[in-house]
């Protein structure tokens, strides 16, 4: 995927003033946060659960080399292969020579963030083969030509009417004068086409949410069923994930499992949750010919040891985006690249750099809800300060941050002209709100002004509120 993480200040601008997409953004809080909030609510050890989550994580992290290993040893004793690629480049390669064995012309896919961090369907289609997408939303967006916008819910900034015309456009074997207004009438319609697909596919790709070292297993967790047809039906079923995405045994992806489906969509667990070990053996009655697991690492082994080895404890859930209200105001295409949100913001400078990707950990109020809401603990903010004292250290920000940082730093050395500058902006900034409590334009908020209204200030500075905070305690004895 071409990465246009550079230009985020220019691709939010964009967003913002999407008309379509805002309406389609405002969809978050009822779709995820309060079902979230719910879920959690109805489980009393929730939170003594994302602890026993962040340990187990760690642990595996810790012993990442042998737990790979052990996978390794226990898909090839079930039968299948495992093939170890250092970047994208060797992925798709080995994803090209797989399908190439059995000559194939069809590759259906499950929905997988890796698939699209390598650019698989794009390579596949330049060497003659037919990707076709099986998640819904995923085939929404392949009929659209653009990437997902969401971890878990990839069509999340696409509407009904825009469905409906991705649809006219692209099955044209249709009748023209067909209704598709209702949701359901899109359903059936993207059922009967992916059904020829599953039917005529020589080659499954899925992703993988864990790989159990225990028993060489991949698990996917769908809503859909789609990922079953994919991995069922072809010949061969390859299994597309991260180095990260390992853990010990069963039950440790159980634990995993109870958290990632109740910060994801808040359910107590997903429609399927499917478990493949190896491929069809002489009693059984369908699977495939042959399992293969691509094993990426595309940068994450360099991650560990370092400050950012947090980040690899993500299970890909999607909370933090769906708290986060930057990603809430200016969606997932913004970001650039495959990542989206404070956990994209982390993860891209990890992967693609910070010169390709400095702007995205810029890209948050720190209000630390992406961490209050990780079902794994990462602590999101203290990471994206990382990078940011990383690309400062560099030199990459703008002159006009770097100068507004140096002259911040010396009126911060200088209290008593702070308060005085701080004190004088104060009042006029109430004077300009007119006694409507909020600012429709202020200098060198432009940004924020042009998209909604500013709060104005009111009352006294921090600074003489705390003063005559510590005067009242020190007349009472306190």
């Amino acid at each position: 995927m071409q990465s246009t993480s550079p230009r985020f200040r220019e691709n939010a601008g964009e967003a913002l003033r999407d008309a379509s997409l805002q309406r389609a953004l405002r969809n978050i809080p009822t779709g995820f946060i309060k079902k979230r909030q719910k879920a959690a609510d109805r489980m009393p050890e929730f939170e003594d659960l994302r602890d026993a989550a962040r340990d187990l994580k760690n642990r595996t992290l810790a012993n990442l080399d042998f737990y790979l290993e052990e996978f390794e040893s226990k898909v090839v004793a079930n039968g299948g292969t495992v093939h170890w690629c250092s970047n994208a480049e060797q992925a798709r390669e080995a994803i090209l020579c797989i399908c190439r064995l059995v000559g194939a012309e069809t590759v259906t896919k499950g929905k997988s963030m890796i698939g699209e961090e390598i650019g698989i369907n794009d390579f596949l289609e330049e060497n003659g083969m037919t990707p076709v997408e099986t998640d819904l939303g995923e085939y929404i967006i392949q009929l659209r030509k653009e990437p997902p916008s969401h971890i878990i819910a990839p069509a999340i900034h696409v509407n009904k009417e825009q469905v409906a015309e991705a649809f006219f456009e692209a099955h044209q074997d249709l009748d023209a004068d067909r209704n598709l207004d209702q949701p359901t009438a899109l359903l059936a319609e993207a059922r009967g086409k992916l059904r020829e697909r599953f039917l005529a596919a020589d080659v499954g790709i899925t992703g993988a949410n864990f790989l159990i070292a225990e028993t060489g297993s991949s698990v996917i967790v769908t809503n859909e069923g789609n990922g079953d047809l994919t991995q069922i039906l072809p010949r061969i079923h390859i299994a597309i994930a991260s180095i990260e995405k390992v853990v010990p045994t069963l039950d440790d992806a159980s634990t995993l499992l109870r958290v990632l489906t109740r910060s994801a969509t808040g359910q107590e667990a997903s429609v399927y949750t499917t478990f493949s070990t190896g491929p069809r053996r002489a009693e059984d009655p369908d699977g495939p010919e042959q399992f293969h697991v691509v094993l990426l690492d595309n940068g994450r082994s360099e991650m560990m040891g370092t400050e950012f080895q947090e980040m690899l404890r993500c299970i890909r859930c999607g909370a933090c985006l769906n708290h986060c209200p930057v990603y809430g105001a200016v969606g997932g295409h913004a970001y650039g690249w495959v990542y989206p949100g404070p956990m994209g913001a982390v993860l891209t400078p990890s992967l693609i750099g910070v010169d390709e990707a400095g702007h995205l950990p810029n890209a948050s109020t720190f209000c630390g809800r992406c961490e209050e809401v990780c079902p794994v603990r990462i602590p999101l903010p203290k990471l994206m300060r990382h990078w940011r004292e990383l690309e400062f250290r560099k030199g990459n920000p703008a002159i006009r941050f770097r100068y507004g940082l140096k002259a911040w730093a010396l009126l911060a050395r200088m209290p008593w002209l702070y308060r005085r500058i701080m004190g004088l902006a104060m009042h006029t900034l109430a004077g300009w709100a007119r006694g409507t409590g909020v600012l429709q334009k202020a200098p060198l908020a432009g940004g924020w002004t042009a998209h909604r209204d500013m709060p104005a200030p009111e009352g006294a500075t921090f600074q003489n509120q705390w003063r005559a905070h510590v005067a009242r305690n020190r007349d009472s004895g306190t």
